[in-house]
């Protein structure tokens, strides 16, 4: 069973991607992780580290508390 913050953290990452008109691979490169890595974000497949959400919100021109911040 997949984690609720992490669906809804990956949730947040594919809308603000797709809002900005990236590709994953895009959004992989702009934050110096690999591709598949941001698919299995955005499939709440990873368990993202604090570091890495920071790389993922400078990519997407974001704080990571906006990435964070969900209707409950």
């Amino acid at each position: 069973m997949k984690s609720k913050i992490l669906e809804r953290f990956g949730q947040r990452v594919r809308e603000e991607r797709i809002k900005q008109g990236l590709s994953q691979e895009q959004l992989a490169e702009l934050s110096g992780v690999h591709r598949t890595y941001i698919g299995m974000i955005e499939r709440a497949e990873k368990n993202i580290t604090l570091e890495n959400i920071e790389k993922v919100a400078d990519a997407l021109k974001t704080k990571p508390e906006y990435l964070l911040r969900f209707n409950v």
